[in-house]
């Protein structure tokens, strides 16, 4: 295929699918890497970042480990879960997709135990495992995953609406029982993001009409395929306190060791503390920077971490009339240069990010570890500005042909967001760049501001949650400049060269070379500033070994080695818990 072939097969594809990566304006805080340390208490890190070390000892079968959720009960259906992602959580235990991805973002065998890709890019074959069996003892087979993906297509249930789109663009055929075929209309090489979903069981879904789907029983009873398997709910006072999973002694990777899985949902991550506080569960989902100060007094805890696939940046409008200057790289690496954004990540974060140097994750495949850094030097951002004939005034603020350097910053109203965008605005001050702040919600701030490209810089953060494949065709490549989702208007024409190669060719060699050439090339133009990459905690009593955590697409993927978890001794009993009853039938949550 030709460039322009590909470059209109590439446009085309993301024109339908360009929500893959959505912008999203939350809280830049995520609990994460535990650099502040207030009483020099050390978090355990992950073996997985370490090395895989010998277990301590000799994993045994048994035991009960509770771990507390924040949020409340949904339904207990893949198909619905992006609703809650209390939900997400417990279905990562219960359900399994045809792949699963590791913490480099590489594709590995699950239902589908083996997979292969036409040299057209357009076609790919994958082959179920014949030894793979729903909680039921029902076996697996092709004629699940149909099922599942014809409901994903559905206009009238409350699936994905960025799924509905793909799966109604992909033709999907059961070659045989265990072997199913998938053809695009165009090549499109992140595609086996989008083979994760949970499979649901055909015979007991097949006889409930859509539209009593979403309150039907199997989501309060599911018959899932994962690791563990549905036992019953606890329930106080009518309402549903928590959930009990068995270990599924038949599960094709292997029994856990762990007998029991307990989830019990708390209101609050402080009241999620103070149940671990007074031996309720023996976990917390996530620690949150409020209750992370309190978590780390607690003695038997032990903290695991993790990059999120969050990038805060700020992006220039390289567009605007008003500010011709954020157009010149050199005036955008001199800002950067003069960004204290380890001081950030320590004063506004509670040291809970990663400092960021490019749009692609560290950890990844698609890295390149020899991306550029740009370290705080603010007499190297003087002496650049002063190269481009920006000179300072009597005022303070710098100008050339009378033309100065101030621009408005507009930012979510969020305090975090608020407390950095201050932090940038002190930084640029002291090189004489005046910046003022514009916080707005940040529904206005996405609709009024940056689609309309009526900004002049903005601070906003970019989740690329559940998408393992880096894929940023959509932010940068020129295509995307007025009305896709490249909002900096930034057309660099190599750049777009090496997006559109690189998501049609199926060959991993060739796309990690093809995103090496494009981080150099951002790390060279900086058309937006990285700032960092919020980290996820997790904590769990030291009393739970065979913990392994490495960077995560989504939070569920700490359950990514479950079934090598263990309790210290061979088991233990589940932490006393005051119920009314317990039934696997309670009143609809």
């Amino acid at each position: 295929m030709s460039t322009q072939e590909n470059a209109s097969a590439s446009r085309g594809f993301w024109r339908r699918y360009g929500w893959a990566l959505a912008l999203l304006l939350v809280a830049a805080v995520g609990a994460g890497v535990l650099l502040w340390n207030p009483r020099g208490k050390t978090p355990a890190l992950a073996p997985a970042a370490r090395g895989t070390p010998k277990p301590a000892v000799e994993p045994k079968t048994g035991g009960t480990y509770t771990e507390a959720l924040v949020g409340a009960l949904g339904r207990l259906n893949p198909l619905f879960d992006h609703l809650n992602p209390a939900d997400r959580d417990v279905n990562r235990l219960l359900y399994r997709g045809l792949l699963r991805f590791d913490a480099r973002g590489l594709p590995q065998p699950d239902l589908a135990e083996a997979w292969g890709i036409a040299k057209d890019g357009k076609t790919y074959n994958l082959a179920l495992r014949r030894d793979a069996a729903w909680h039921d003892g029902t076996p697996i087979t092709a004629a699940d995953v149909l099922f599942t993906i014809d409901l994903m297509r559905r206009d009238d249930l409350p699936v994905d609406p960025n799924l509905r789109t793909l799966w109604q663009q992909v033709e999907v055929q059961a070659l045989d029982a265990y072997t199913i075929q998938f053809r695009l209309e165009e090549p499109f090489a992140p595609f086996l993001d989008y083979l994760t979903f949970g499979i649901l069981p055909k015979h007991v879904w097949e006889g409930v009409a859509p539209e009593e789907m979403v309150d039907a029983a199997p989501n309060l009873m599911p018959v899932g395929n994962g690791p563990f398997r549905f036992d019953h709910f606890l329930v106080h006072q009518g309402q549903v306190i928590g959930i009990v999973l068995k270990a599924f002694d038949d599960f094709y990777l292997g029994r856990p060791y762990l007998d029991e899985f307990v989830f019990r949902y708390y209101d609050t991550p402080q009241a999620a503390l103070a149940a671990y506080e007074k031996g309720e569960v023996l976990g917390l989902a996530e620690v949150t920077p409020d209750i992370l100060p309190q978590a780390l007094q607690a003695p038997r805890l032990n903290f695991y971490t993790a990059r999120l696939p969050r990038l805060t940046l700020v992006l220039f409008n390289l567009r605007q009339n008003q500010v011709p200057f954020l157009a010149e790289a050199s005036v955008r690496r001199a800002l950067l240069l003069a960004l204290n954004r380890e001081r950030m990540v320590k004063r506004v974060l509670h040291g809970q990010g990663m400092i960021a140097d490019s749009p692609i994750f560290p950890g990844t495949w698609a890295y390149d570890p020899q991306t550029p850094r740009v370290p705080y030097d603010p007499d190297a951002a003087a002496r650049l500005l002063d190269e481009a004939g920006y000179v300072l005034g009597d005022d303070g603020v710098r100008a050339k042909e009378g033309t100065r350097l101030h621009f408005t910053l507009s930012h979510p109203n969020t305090a975090t967001h608020t407390q950095l965008a201050r932090e940038i605005q002190r930084d640029w001050a002291r090189i004489g760049v005046e910046v003022r702040l514009q916080p707005l919600p940040y529904e206005r701030l996405i609709a009024d501001r940056l689609e309309p490209r009526n900004y002049q810089a903005a601070l906003v953060d970019l989740d690329f949650s559940r998408s393992p494949d880096p894929d940023p065709y959509v932010f940068w490549h020129k295509s995307q400049v007025t009305d896709g989702q490249n909002y900096s208007g930034w057309e660099h024409d190599r750049a777009s060269t090496l997006l559109e190669l690189a998501r049609v060719t199926p060959d991993l060699t060739k796309r990690t070379k093809l995103y090496y050439s494009f981080q150099q090339i951002f790390a060279e133009e900086l058309p937006a500033l990285p700032l960092f990459y919020p980290v996820y905690t997790y904590a769990v009593d030291q009393q739970v070994k065979g913990i392994r955590l490495g960077p995560v697409f989504d939070r569920s993927d700490r359950f990514n080695q479950v079934t090598q978890w263990y309790m210290v001794g061979g088991g233990a009993a589940m932490p006393t818990i005051a119920v009314e009853t317990a039934t696997a039938t309670p009143e609809a949550p």
